[in-house]
């Protein structure tokens, strides 16, 4: 784990590994407390989300976490090498996975994704105020 921090916001290189969800909340809570930026629930909510969803639908070895302030919110950044966009699912009872994205959508202001001129994405999330 490579920490990084500067005037845009707080950072994190993680290896994508089964471990890499927990890592980046237990980053992402340090960070809520050092800067005493108050409730981190949903923050690392949408953090484990993310980031499991790069561990698990993709072939990339390295995940960038990020936490910046834009526009007055709280932003949640997650960076890795895959073209491969996030796709929220409709709803079905029967499926046993799925229902991540749905749930995050719920869950902040907006999210989305920004493909990357080098290859890869970000996939991105504005916190509530």
């Amino acid at each position: 784990m490579i920490e990084m921090d500067g005037p845009a916001g707080a950072g994190v290189v993680l290896e994508s590994s089964a471990r890499a969800p927990e890592v980046a909340r237990q980053w992402l809570a340090d960070v809520f407390r050092r800067q005493n930026l108050g409730d981190d629930y949903v923050a690392r909510t949408v953090i484990t989300e993310l980031v499991t969803n790069v561990h698990k639908h993709t072939s990339t070895d390295r995940i960038i976490v990020r936490l910046v302030r834009r526009d007055g919110h709280h932003v949640v950044e997650v960076e890795d090498r895959s073209d491969e966009v996030p796709v929220v699912r409709g709803e079905d009872a029967a499926a046993e996975s799925g229902r991540g994205l749905l749930m995050l959508s719920m869950l902040v202001e907006e999210w989305g994704y920004t493909a990357l001129d080098k290859g890869g994405k970000v996939t991105w999330a504005r916190l509530g105020a």
